[in-house]
């Protein structure tokens, strides 16, 4: 894919100053910190190296990246290091992709205790799951799969929802047994949405009366038992969104299914189209008109402020695994599962590139090496001297 000519960095750039000096009493050092992160990715100020070509000689310095989990240039290598860690442990049957979704009237909510809430939902989606399918009318097995937290939609508004990727069958109570799901559909979509919004509401009063919630701002009344009723109420006679996807045949249709999901921020530098005159415009794709792929124009200090909504908590974990594939279980479980499964070996497709520290050459495609170290200082000196001439050492 061709490098983008317009980044997030570059709307920073342009509205950083403004957005930062209107006073934005929610802005933290965390958002700071992302900001900072992705105004420095892939800069002089970070340090880089120089690479050679093994064939013609061509040198050339590539600059160090942030490695911010928010940043959009540098969550390919991680999703890559991801999904090759994860080829070990893909089972050799189809997947079913099912996403747990909040009602938006718990959003003021969820953005003023993100990781109360958001533990909430990976947790009571997680027990959804386990529950139902345990259930011997529908599955009757004990299932394994890892979720995945979104906090955005295409817009970038606010839109809290996790992503769980499941093997669509699984184990039964005695571990004897490898039990698959009908062709057609993993779990009834109703059983899950009512057990779901069930566990979720019954959980959030927990919260309540634990007094483990915050109430400032907008949502300072909800402090108030009847208000905060009045809330889940309002929410509890309407039908929450539970999508779960027809099964994808094979583990390797899986494994490139997951790559979309797993590392995925808020926006891609290749969804920006234009920025000018403190406007910026991307790409969105709206699903309610057939995913028609749709442009919007919003200002630049509008678009920073819908980003950085989506800034996670300190040392959050938005990759979870449960049952099978929980970290306690996956050793023995797991293995037993390709037992079952009559794998004769686990196996290994190649669709995730290798990971490895060469790039194409630009002038004749052989492979770059890397061949020195740059501290930002040197960096700032190599940039200020004569290029590198061809074949250079």
């Amino acid at each position: 894919m061709d490098r983008p000519t317009l980044e997030v960095a570059d709307v920073f750039r342009a509205a950083a100053d403004k957005f930062f000096s209107a006073g934005h009493k929610w802005i933290t050092w965390m958002h700071l910190k992302v900001v900072r992160a992705i105004l420095r990715c892939r800069t002089a100020e970070l340090g880089g190296h120089v690479d050679r070509c093994s064939s013609c000689g061509h040198q050339a310095i590539s600059f160090s990246s942030c490695r911010n989990r928010h940043c959009p240039k540098c969550q390919s290598l991680a999703r890559n290091r991801w999904l090759e860690a994860r080829q070990r442990d893909l089972l050799p049957v189809p997947y079913a992709h099912v996403v747990f979704t909040l009602p938006h009237q718990f959003g003021p909510l969820a953005l003023r205790n993100k990781t109360a809430i958001y533990d909430l939902l990976f947790r009571t989606s997680a027990e959804t799951l386990l529950e139902v399918a345990r259930d011997p009318r529908l599955l009757g097995a004990e299932i394994g799969f890892f979720s995945v937290l979104h906090s955005w939609n295409q817009k970038l508004l606010f839109h809290p929802h996790v992503h769980c990727i499941v093997p669509a069958g699984g184990l039964t109570s005695d571990h004897s047994q490898w039990v698959s799901a009908r062709r057609r559909f993993f779990l009834p979509r109703r059983v899950l949405r009512i057990v779901f919004q069930g566990k979720f509401i019954n959980g959030l009063r927990q919260l309540y009366r634990q007094h483990q919630l915050q109430f400032a701002g907008v949502i300072g009344p909800l402090a108030n038992p009847q208000i905060f009723e009045a809330l889940i109420s309002s929410v509890f006679v309407k039908d929450w969104v539970v999508y779960c996807k027809r099964p994808f045949r094979g583990a390797d249709q899986a494994l490139r299914y997951l790559g979309s999901y797993t590392h995925r921020v808020a926006i891609s530098n290749h969804r920006l189209v234009a920025l000018a005159e403190d406007q910026v415009t991307f790409r969105w794709r709206d699903s309610a008109h057939g995913n028609q792929q749709r442009q919007l124009t919003i200002s630049t200090e509008e678009f920073m402020r819908r980003f950085l909504l989506h800034v996670l908590p300190q040392g959050f974990v938005r990759i979870r695994y449960f049952g099978f594939f929980s970290h306690r279980c996956r050793a023995t479980l797991v293995s037993r599962c390709f037992e079952l499964l009559a794998a004769q070996s686990r196996r290994q497709p190649g669709q995730p590139p290798s990971i490895h520290n060469f790039w194409p050459c630009p002038r004749c495609g052989a492979m770059m090496q890397l061949v020195e170290q740059l501290s930002a200082a040197r960096i700032r000196l190599r940039l200020r001297s004569p290029p590198f001439s061809d074949g250079a050492a």
